[in-house]
């Protein structure tokens, strides 16, 4: 094996890339090395281009190993990995998110980056991930913009140090305030994916700060490598229309662009532009690509977009920079049973959330070679096409598991503990409309509906989308990180157009304190730390304001949650009577759950019990464990039922499995010859307990409870002496 590493520190622990000619048909690869966590990335280009595409084709997989844990994973009856899990999707979005902006988005040639994780211990592979998936591309003859690096920074509660690169289990950490993945090159970021517990907009700026350190260092290890070892990049050249298409279009066309785009939000009127330039072409110009015409359109759109904000102030549909589309917000209405719904409106983005409560076995169980834990609170995201006004496939993607983790990101920092409030909490957003950031309308969406079904969470959250528009020599506004005269505008509250043409879609939410989850996407090469502070600014400000709209529907969390959603009541037993509960086999837990019509009973090793019910059957059930499980004391009095009938007494069924007994002596206040006399099997007698004895044996008695009940049944007393 031919084989070469580099190595250098990062975050106190040794990174290691190796090189060798185990992958020797992919266009470049690299196993990268931290602790004893170890990934493989691959890079590969068609050697043909993709025919009859009007976009750059780049395929991130990211794919997990069950051999990476070091145990044997899967079901019962299916050993092997089959579909990605939600963990393996959301990190290869973000190796995705990271490299595809430095790619020059005229190619046509298919490219596969494949993240495979070889071993997996405390230190987390996405991290390695972004940063060998940048090698492998480097060193490769793709050609690429790189390289871009990676670190996670982290802060605990209280702590006043960034940890760079924390290990696995800090993510979970209920003690974790911040955890924030950043990636860029050249002192600009060009992903971030953030996690927090209302923190300051300061408090994210150093930690960017801090990233951007640590990556810089990574930045110059790559670039020694890839100037040692790295092949001549392909040169693949831009195919365009022809000179007299383009002539026509600058003629007819691109004047009614801009036209086309002022004063109207989403893409009402530049569609009409669209099809007469295809028209146009079709007949004019019968030999032109199609996909390569509307490439051109698409650019001519994007500079006039880019001109309107940064040379003339103004956007598509006329409002102001920092102002945020005209909103509605509702609680309710949609149907009873449902235990919580909110309905959000942000200009042409409509969203609706749904919360369902369940008991603490409706958790999601999480086993994969990441984590093995369960999920108490789930927020998940649908797109239907018909929220774009499109007719697709329905299908759950990388974009909904994405939108979907980003906002239960943002609305987990308000949850309540699950020991205070032990429900399993799911949350549904449906995109009913969208014209520009989906996402963010459904953090707002959702905690509405969480209000609105009463949980309890400490304060609402609302997201917003910031964008930015460069003037037209974008790629020299980052080189020159601000130094130069380069003119740039930031977009508060980007719609559909903006997003799509924009060159940053900067996503924060947050509640009245602070932020709780971010997500930078660009399609520059790096975006200044300085403008992402200022975007951050402008994203309180908006967030500040949604907020306010919200309050003004729902202030705070209703006192109680839905009469629909089912009641949870827990109780603690002895531990001794656990056994009890449960019953042979499971029988008596099961009689009771099932008598009862409670969705759960469970009980743990500690005698704490969980009961899960609607309409009452969760009362029901807490009364039957509570009479099964009592403790009884002298001189309690209750209404019995004899079960057995002996010489020497009676037993008498008092509780649900107890029983006491009867002496014959204790039947009546005088002789009594037989037991069968006075009772026989069946019979609802008075009773009171006399006395438990050291075996916990009850001793009852009916005389001490009425000593009239042998005169009532005719048994009279003989002439012997009164007992």
């Amino acid at each position: 094996m031919k084989k070469k590493e580099f190595s250098t520190e990062v975050g106190g622990k040794t990174l290691t890339a190796t090189f060798s000619d185990l992958t020797e048909q992919a266009n470049g690869s690299v196993i990268v090395k931290y602790g004893n966590t170890v990934v493989l990335a691959t890079a590969v280009m068609s050697k043909n281009k993709r025919e009859g595409i009007d976009f750059f084709p780049l395929t991130v997989d990211y794919e997990e190993r069950f051999y990476a844990a070091g145990a044997i994973l899967g079901g019962r009856f299916f050993k092997r990995e089959s579909k990605p899990s939600d963990e393996a999707v959301l990190s290869g979005r973000i190796v995705d998110r990271t490299i595809r902006p430095l790619f020059e988005q005229h190619i046509r040639n298919e490219v596969q980056v494949v993240i495979t994780v070889l071993s997996i211990e405390k230190d987390d592979p996405d991290i390695l991930a972004i940063n060998a998936a940048s090698l492998a591309l480097g060193v490769s003859d793709i050609p690429w913009g790189g390289p871009v690096s990676a670190v996670r920074v982290g802060k605990h509660v209280g702590g006043s140090e960034l940890e760079i690169n924390p290990v696995y289990d800090f993510r979970g950490h209920e003690n974790v305030t911040l955890e924030l993945v950043a990636c860029g090159k050249d002192g600009n970021i060009n992903m971030i994916e953030c996690g927090a517990s209302e923190v300051g907009e300061d408090e994210v700026s150093d930690a960017l700060l801090k990233a951007s350190e640590e990556i810089e260092k990574i930045n110059i290890f790559q670039k020694k490598i890839i100037s040692e070892i790295g092949r001549e990049k392909q040169v693949v050249p831009k195919e365009e229309i022809s000179a007299p298409a383009k002539e026509y279009f600058e003629k007819e066309i691109r004047p009614k662009v801009k036209k086309g785009i002022w004063g109207e939000p989403g893409w009402v009127k530049i569609d009409t532009v669209e099809k007469a330039w295809l028209l146009a072409l079709l007949e004019k110009f019968p030999e032109e690509k199609s996909s390569l015409a509307d490439a051109y359109f698409d650019d001519a759109v994007n500079d006039a977009v880019h001109e309107l904000a940064t040379k003339e102030n103004r956007r598509a549909d006329g409002r102001g920079m920092d102002e945020v589309r005209p909103i509605f917000a509702q609680v309710g209405g949609i149907s009873e049973t449902l235990h919580g719904t909110g309905i959000f409106y942000r200009g042409g983005t409509h969203i609706l959330s749904a919360l369902t409560l369940g008991g603490p076995e409706d958790t999601q169980l999480l086993d994969g070679i990441e984590v093995r834990s369960e999920k108490h609170f789930m927020h998940h995201y649908n797109f239907p096409p018909y929220s774009s006004g499109e007719v697709k496939r329905m299908a759950t993607g990388r974009r909904e598991i994405g939108h979907g983790m980003l906002a239960e990101k943002a609305l987990r920092a308000v949850l309540p503990p699950k020991e205070s409030f032990p429900y399993t909490i799911r949350v549904v957003s449906e995109s009913m409309a969208s014209n520009g950031s989906t996402s963010m309308a459904s953090v707002c969406a959702s905690s509405l509906a969480l209000m609105d079904g009463g949980v309890p969470i400490t304060r609402p959250v609302a997201g917003i989308a910031m964008g930015l528009m460069l003037e037209p020599t974008r790629q020299d506004f980052v080189k020159q990180n601000l130094g130069g005269q380069a003119k740039y505008k930031i977009l508060t509250d980007i719609q559909g157009p903006e997003d799509h043409h924009g060159d940053m879609d900067f996503k924060v939410a947050g509640t009245e304190r602070g932020i709780a989850a971010i997500q930078l996407d660009i399609k520059v090469g790096g975006i200044p730390i300085p403008v992402l502070k200022e975007a951050l600014a402008g994203a309180k400000k908006a967030r500040e304001h949604i907020l306010g709209v919200m309050t003004g529907t729902l202030s705070a969390p209703r006192p109680e949650i839905s009469k629909y959603a089912p009641k949870i009541i827990n109780l603690t037993i002895k531990e001794d009577q656990i056994g009890l509960l449960i019953g042979p086999g499971g029988k008596m837990i099961k009689h009771i759950t099932a008598s009862s019509g409670a969705e759960q009973v469970n009980v743990d090793d500690f005698g704490k019990v969980t009961i899960v019910g609607k309409n009452g059957s969760a009362e029901i059930a807490a009364g039957k464990i509570k009479e099964l499980t009592r403790e009884y004391m002298p001189g309690e009095m209750f209404q019995g039922k004899v079960t057995r009938i002996m010489d020497f007494g009676a037993f008498v069924e008092i509780g649900p499995n107890a029983e006491g007994l009867v002496h014959i002596s204790q039947i009546a206040p005088f002789r009594v010859n037989k037991v069968t006399d006075v009772l026989k099997e069946g019979d609802v007698v008075p009773v009171i307990i006399k006395e438990i004895d050291e075996r916990k044996r009850i001793n009852l008695s009916i005389k001490d409870a009425d000593s009239e009940f042998a005169s009532k049944k005719g048994i009279k007393p003989s002439n012997q002496t009164a007992q």
